[in-house]
């Protein structure tokens, strides 16, 4: 019979990580923790819920497999999962040679990229074209816009994902809004 380790009630992340390193089992509370939110994130860039169920899977597949790999390099444990989620959903979409899918929650998303686009109206005509300008969008070019106008996430936090500076998401995340602006016009 195989006896499980007990899991100290109060360890950091860090030493969980450490744990989980040695020892898969330790990875558990690892996954409860962020399971749910790297799913919301997986299945806001699906069509269909079971692929981003398998996706998810595979996420924390991954991230078990390579945890050895894991270096701690001030960004949060979660920027390290959803780098490997968001290229799980590209690789999803470039092996099934699918469109990609853009699931936009309201009216005011759309409106509030039209705004920082510099756009001084917003009609029928303005939303076409960005949603066409969005699914034109190269796959990294289409992260930072998702992640910062539709998942609602600062720019330190688009950075931690992606392992780049903040300041070069900001200015990368504009440099693809200058570039919206001028399809719309």
């Amino acid at each position: 019979m195989l006896k499980r380790k007990k899991i100290p009630p109060i360890l950091s992340e860090k030493n969980l990580i450490i744990l989980a390193k040695k020892d898969s089992q330790f990875f558990a509370p690892i996954y409860k923790k962020y399971h749910e939110q790297i799913y919301r994130f997986v299945y806001q860039r699906m069509d269909r819920e079971e692929d981003a169920e398998d996706i998810t899977s595979q996420v924390f597949l991954k991230a078990l497999i390579n945890l050895g790999k894991y270096k701690f390099q001030g960004h949060p444990f979660s920027s390290w999962l959803y780098k490997i989620a968001l290229n799980e959903v590209n690789q999803y979409y470039r092996k099934n040679k699918n469109q990609r899918v853009i699931n936009i929650q309201s009216e005011q998303d759309l409106k509030v990229i039209v705004e920082e686009a510099g756009c001084e109206e917003y009609d029928n005509e303005k939303k076409k074209a960005l949603l066409n300008g969005l699914a034109d969008l190269k796959e990294e070019k289409l992260a930072l816009i998702e992640m910062r106008f539709f998942e609602k996430r600062s720019f330190k936090e688009i950075a931690e994902i992606l392992g780049i500076t903040e300041n070069n998401a900001k200015v990368r995340t504009y440099r693809v809004l200058e570039e919206m602006k001028k399809n719309m016009l």
